[in-house]
């Protein structure tokens, strides 16, 4: 190091311990939830925890072209990676302002003297003359308190929490589109019903026409199987417009028209898993893509402060310059055009104090913020995946109390059906008895649905199969080999 060099640092050194007084302390990263509440949730356990493609354990091929579509071309997606992008360029962006910065300039002119100026032409023999400049300048700037080291760091962790949100809009997405469909499915299963509940209504009125024809109903009967048709045309046109709606928002997650859907074919509603993983609340948080997010917004905001604090002390930079610079064009390349200038800089922010104070105070309390809203995120989390399980626990026991209702009216079903054979009784038991059980397979129809909207909002609150050390838009960022953030 050159004695200038050596001199300015201790010009700084000094400087900074005379100051050294009115720097603030380093933050320390605030005391973080490290467990989801989730101890005592009355829910079976000993499930496992949803894999990246969760959706895939349906056995449903349609269902897998349409997820394999949406994370191709969904809008909200894309949306979601444009964030990312931006925030992999403000990376590179605060890369290019640390270090060693360098530029070059290049002017050529020609320029006229006035006649009555300080210098009159006729004293320098010319009115016109040429001015030519290349140079090269350099700028080194010593990080010695990481103020550049800060900003690089906490670049990196905004744009950490930009991979980790798109890997959340991505489980969003993949839910949205599996909970869309199985809406479909059911929507097909429920009007598949009600267009046989309506065609024995349709013969059970015809056996009251006749009766009545031959005096032995009154018309009541069959005003009455009339009001239950109308009943049951009304609820094919429910199930059928519920099915159009759920194909427009299946639509608009893929990004395309209606038109362009798949053709999509009913299929039997699937069994599904209502078990919880072990330790939920303990592995939850490394699963939630969201808390991962938010928890890269604390690490980025605890780099801010260091970034403000570092302002406190002095900076140090060298500079330079190189070049040539000539009067006459032909003499721009001669030795003795050339120019040189080296030397050091310091700044001492001595009159900027009452300023950094105040970026002092509002990085602490983004760093608070940010804090508050890691430990809501948690809390939400929780919350979620409480609800979604109760929920589906609370479908699984009204499922086993339908079921017996089903079973029952399946019994009488069984009973009118053998009355009619052996003319005991007349067709009208047989086909009521038809109808209840269709009733009855339409409500567990309903729960069957149900629970798998509950289960999907159940993968979707446990993360969706999301892993740190796995997702590759955090392992393809620059440094991804760094340390993760303690918990």
């Amino acid at each position: 190091m050159s004695r200038p060099i050596r001199s300015l640092a201790a010009v700084a050194c000094s400087c900074a311990l005379l100051v050294a007084c009115a720097i603030p302390p380093k933050a320390d990263l605030p005391a973080l939830r490290s467990e989801a509440p989730l101890a005592g949730l009355a829910v079976p356990a000993q499930g496992q925890w949803p894999d990246a493609h969760w959706w895939k354990s349906f056995h449903d091929p349609q269902l897998d072209a349409l997820e394999e579509r949406a994370l191709a071309a969904s809008p909200d997606l894309a949306q979601a990676q444009r964030r990312l992008e931006t925030m992999l360029q403000t990376v590179e962006s605060a890369r290019a302002g640390a270090g060693l910065a360098a530029q070059g300039t290049l002017q050529a002119q020609r320029q006229r003297l006035s006649e009555n100026g300080l210098i009159p032409p006729r004293f320098l023999g010319f009115t016109w003359y040429n001015q030519a400049d290349l140079n090269a300048q350099f700028r080194y700037d010593f990080d010695f308190f990481g103020k550049t080291r800060a900003a690089v760091e906490g670049a990196l962790d905004q744009a950490r929490a930009a991979a980790a949100e798109r890997s959340a809009a991505s489980v969003a997405l993949t839910a949205a589109v599996a909970d869309t469909y199985y809406g479909w499915q059911a929507d097909q299963a429920r009007l598949a019903l009600a267009k046989d509940s309506q065609s024995r209504l349709v013969r059970l009125g015809e056996l009251a026409k006749k009766r009545i024809a031959r005096g032995i109903d009154r018309p009541d009967a069959l005003h009455q199987t009339e009001q239950k048709i109308a009943a049951a045309r009304e609820l094919q046109a429910a199930y059928a417009g519920s099915a159009q709606l759920r194909l427009a928002a299946l639509a608009a997650l893929l990004g395309v028209s209606p038109a362009q859907l798949p053709a999509l074919v009913a299929r039997p509603l699937p069994n599904i898993d209502q078990h919880l993983p072990d330790a939920v609340g303990i592995d939850l948080i490394a699963r939630r893509p969201d808390i991962a997010a938010a928890r890269w917004r604390v690490e980025a905001a605890l780099r801010q402060t260091d970034q403000v604090r570092a302002q406190f002390y002095p900076d140090i930079s060298l500079g330079g310059m190189i070049g040539l610079q000539s009067l006459d064009l032909d003499k721009l390349f001669s030795a003795g055009s050339r120019t040189l200038g080296f030397g050091p800089a310091l700044h001492l922010p001595l009159f900027e104090r009452t300023q950094l104070k105040a970026a002092w105070g509002v990085s602490k309390a983004q760093l608070e913020a940010a804090a508050a809203q890691y430990d809501a995120s948690v809390v939400n989390a929780a919350r979620d995946v409480a609800t979604q399980a109760l929920l589906l626990e609370q479908t699984r026991a009204r499922r086993s109390e339908r079921q017996g209702q089903l079973d029952a009216a399946r019994s009488l079903q069984q009973l009118a059906d053998a009355r009619s054979r052996e003319g005991v009784a007349d067709a009208r038991a047989e086909f009521l008895a038809q109808i209840e059980v269709l009733q009855q397979r339409d409500a567990l129809a309903t729960l069957d649905a149900q629970a798998i909207s509950n289960r999907i909002g159940l993968i979707k609150a446990l993360g969706g199969g999301w892993q740190r050390d796995v997702d590759p838009a955090i392992t393809t960022l620059p440094n991804a080999s760094a340390q993760e953030p303690a918990r």
